[in-house]
């Protein structure tokens, strides 16, 4: 985990089409994921080895009686908030304005790393001319051109060393512990179901707070469970919270994920599955983040004796092709299955850990084959030598093969599939890659 990096600045400098080369740009980076509004995105990208989450904001307007203007203000001063760093973007062409100046004294309110992004340069006249933003009082700026990405390197080398920098910072915690966090749309019963786990608990040891997060990890240490739970919702300036509820819910998960290993996500069972828990379970599968589907308020459900069977396949068939997931049907205000929930997450948590050597794996591959050929390619037979899980933080298997290029998604997929039946990665987002031998 980086952090997140949000793009602002007036309307029409070009925060739009950088953010699209950073998440679209290299193969490495996935696609981005829509918020709650169609001005907002949030996306997952990665440079020099180091993956962070990148948030494009709408223009920011100061003085303006237009609605939409209004709350793209709203929208720009909570992502300001949440970023770990600002990346501050402004025309070249049009010069500094206005409305850069008002922007300016905005960021340095927020006491955040502060990269200026001066944008449209494709001469040295107009990098020469990229100087007078100095004047904002930020001593790191660039040149660049979101459209051909010309300095756009430069610039990202020195946002990710900031990301680094940015997560030495917090307090230290014991990383040998998993961290959950709970997830979810408004006034789906987050706050109940956290309360029910801590009101039980007599044995928390501390709350540590992120000394430039904002967030609370708590240490739940009882009935031989041991996890951080991560609270990021105690610590936020209400004059901000109340402006826009809905999209600071979107807002608050992003910072959780990031923090987490494994993401309780929350659901109505009386509204099923939306497309903001997509937007945040595709959020979270991006980021590599082990998962637990809650079904809450399910004391309130109407139910008949297939009811959870036929809403579990619903469910899965809505998250497809991702649907090896625990889905739990829960009722946090009356504690029915949350110790369950608790028991399921540890085990995604160990999951999403586990190292399997590679003379278990090569034994597993020669029967998975064996079982089901690889389909040839042009009467050539297409054939993996030998596979091994690589030393990354989330489980990555790598498979040797002749003719990588020509294995079938299909095959992907069934290899996939009986790696998770063999050694139960259940809610654990896995990654098969082939290479040439």
């Amino acid at each position: 985990m980086a952090g997140i990096v949000a793009i602002v600045g007036r309307p029409n400098v070009g925060k739009s089409t950088f953010f699209n080369r950073m998440v679209g740009a290299r193969d490495a980076i996935v696609d981005d994921v829509s918020g709650v509004t169609r001005d907002r995105h949030y996306g997952t990208s990665e440079w020099n080895g180091v993956e962070f989450t990148v948030i494009d904001t709408g223009g920011y307007v100061e003085s303006t009686d237009d609605v939409f203007e209004i709350e793209i203000k709203k929208q720009v001063l909570l992502a300001l908030e949440e970023a770990d760093v600002v990346l501050f973007m402004v025309d070249v062409r049009t010069g500094l304005t206005a409305e850069d100046q008002d922007f300016a004294r905005i960021i340095r309110g927020v006491n955040k790393p502060v990269f200026i992004a001066a944008n449209k340069v494709d001469n040295h006249d107009q990098a020469y001319q990229a100087a007078e933003f100095y004047k904002f009082g930020f001593d790191k700026l660039f040149t660049v051109s979101s459209i051909t990405g010309s300095g756009n390197g430069d610039l990202l080398d020195e946002i990710v060393e900031e990301l680094k920098n940015v997560e030495t910072q917090v307090e230290k915690i014991d990383e040998t512990l998993p961290k959950f966090c709970v997830i979810g749309k408004p006034n789906v019963g987050k706050s109940t179901f956290v309360n029910a786990l801590l009101g039980v608990e007599r044995n928390i040891v501390a709350d540590i707070p992120g000394t430039t997060r904002d967030s609370i990890y708590t240490l739940y240490n009882k009935y031989g469970k041991s996890f951080y739970l991560i609270d990021t919702a105690g610590l936020r300036k209400k004059k901000v919270v109340h402006e826009d509820i809905e999209f600071y819910s979107v807002m608050r998960a992003i910072r959780a994920l990031e923090e987490s290993d494994v993401a309780f996500i929350m659901l109505d069972a009386n509204e099923g599955l939306t497309s903001q828990d997509l937007n945040i379970i595709g959020l979270a599968l991006k980021r590599k983040k082990g998962m637990v589907i809650l079904m809450n308020k399910w004391d309130l459900s109407e139910k008949e004796t297939n009811t959870i069977k036929e809403l579990t396949e619903q469910l899965k068939k809505k998250m497809a092709p991702f649907t090896d997931v625990p889905i739990l049907f829960t009722s946090a205000k009356e504690k029915t299955r949350i110790f369950k929930a608790l028991e399921k997450g540890m085990q995604v948590a160990e999951s999403r850990q586990q190292k399997l050597s590679t003379s278990k794996l090569n034994e597993w591959l020669e029967q998975t084959i064996a079982k089901y050929p690889i389909p040839s390619y042009g009467g050539r037979a297409v054939k993996i030598k030998y596979m091994t899980q690589l030393p990354t933080p989330t489980p990555v298997f790598a498979f040797f093969c002749n003719m990588p290029s020509y294995v079938i998604d299909s095959y992907k997929r069934y290899l996939e599939n009986q790696l998770r039946a063999s050694f139960n990665f259940e809610g654990v987002p896995i990654k098969l890659v082939f290479k040439k031998k």
